[in-house]
């Protein structure tokens, strides 16, 4: 490090009378370890320029390096250095200090959503299921999706759809709103099953897929995303249960039957046989009541639930007939109107038996569901007896409704697959 030493000197030719009093006198080079010589007297006037020099000096903020101040990182100034500093700041013998700065930081990659093991890799679904035996419903909430993994088009618009089996596909088929563009849709949407009861739970399993919308990007209907399966049997009636569920893969076959199952709900159960599901016909929503007030039997046709189905498309166009046996009357047979191309029709619609309860106790109520085809004849979907002979919940139904007057009953009742045969 080189120091640059100025000395003033008093010029004896001026003998003071100069404008400080002082002149310059010759300029060395010290070395680092040299010292400065002592600084001579001044006059008056020089002494009141210098003070001001080196206030005006100590005025100025020192610059921050890393935390500490560069005048505490530097070695003390002179009166010397001072006024040269003042005076020809471009002899300034130290070297100008810039903070030092840290390295720019990498930035990390954000983690992709979604976990990458493979049982994670296809997104979660979150969902809650309730089973209201009040009114015979089964209720899905949706609530939303994460971490799906988009196919290869890129941009995701998802929906979920909902299957009870066993049972025709179309007939238990509910599907939410569509979310476009998005890995993770929220659609708090609400699918609910009509007619769904004990033995429904005991025996069935809600599948859930979550779908691409073919609609919306003009292609053909693509494989689900992912899919997962519920047995029904786990819930507690009248009790909401919130799932957080892996969604999987599709699978086409079933699974053997010496394949363990206890890993958990996302695993697949074995499937109900074939000819379980066949035999399935539907089901339809019936109220009775004996009005003290008609003298007679008011019975409704409220709606059907998972029908069959009976055209090429996969649907139905069903109505329900009604008829009182034995005939003892002009009016024994009804008819709803039609309702087109569904497997779960809403009617609303009652009809009157006139006939004091102790007839209409001997009597029989034949409810049967058809499917219309027009030129040709109606397809047969499903019917049901109810009379004091039927069994179960059919006798027990008809019962209570004539031993009762102004009582309203409503009850499901599935539907038999056979033609029903009477007797005289």
């Amino acid at each position: 490090m080189m120091v640059v030493k100025i000395t003033l000197r008093q010029s004896a030719n001026c003998g003071g009378k100069g404008p400080l009093g002082w002149r310059a006198g010759s300029c060395g080079l010290l070395g680092s370890g040299g010292a400065p010589s002592p600084a001579p007297s001044a006059s008056p006037t020089a002494t009141r320029w210098l003070s001001r020099v080196t206030s005006v000096s100590a005025q100025q903020p020192p610059r921050q390096v890393q935390g500490l101040s560069e005048r505490s990182r530097l070695p003390p100034r002179t009166l010397h250095d001072a006024l040269s500093d003042a005076r020809w700041p471009c002899l300034d013998p130290r070297p100008p200090v810039t903070p030092v700065r840290s390295a720019p930081q990498p930035q990390l990659d954000p983690e992709p959503e979604g976990d990458s093991d493979d049982s994670t890799a296809l997104g979660t679904l979150e969902f809650t299921l309730l089973f209201d035996t009040d009114n015979s419903t089964l209720h899905c909430t949706a609530h939303r999706a994460k971490g799906l993994k988009p196919p290869a088009s890129g941009s995701m618009d998802t929906f979920v759809k909902a299957n009870l089996l066993p049972g025709a596909s179309k007939a238990s088929q509910l599907r939410t709103r569509t979310v476009r563009g998005t890995r993770g849709p929220v659609w708090e949407e609400t699918l609910t099953y009509h007619g769904f009861t004990l033995q429904d739970a005991r025996r069935k399993t809600l599948r859930l897929c979550v779908c691409e919308d073919p609609w919306l990007r003009r292609r053909r209907r693509a494989p689900p995303l992912g899919e997962l399966r519920v047995p029904l049997r786990k819930l507690v009636p009248n009790r909401a249960r919130s799932f957080d569920v892996c969604l999987e893969r599709r699978r086409l076959t079933k699974r053997p039957k010496s394949l363990d199952t206890a890993r958990g709900m996302s695993l697949y159960e074995q499937e109900v046989e074939a000819e379980l599901a066949s035999e399935e016909r539907g089901r339809v929503l019936l109220s009775l009541c004996y009005s003290s007030q008609r003298g007679g039997l008011l019975v409704g046709v409220l709606r059907c639930a998972h029908l069959a189905p009976m055209d090429s498309n996969g649907y139905s166009d069903p109505f329900v007939r009604l008829f009182l046996h034995p005939n003892t009357g002009r009016k024994s047979k009804y008819k709803t109107s039609v309702r087109k191309k569904t497997l779960n029709p809403e009617f609303n619609e009652e009809f009157f038996y006139a006939g004091p309860r102790e007839e209409l106790a001997q009597k029989t109520l034949l409810v049967s569901v058809w499917d219309y085809d027009l030129g040709t004849a109606d397809d047969f979907i499903g019917g049901v007896q109810l009379s004091s002979r039927a069994g179960g919940e059919r006798q027990q139904h008809w019962r209570e409704c004539l031993g009762h007057s102004d009582r309203r009953l409503e009850l499901w009742h599935p539907l038999d697959g056979a033609p029903l045969q009477l007797s005289d």
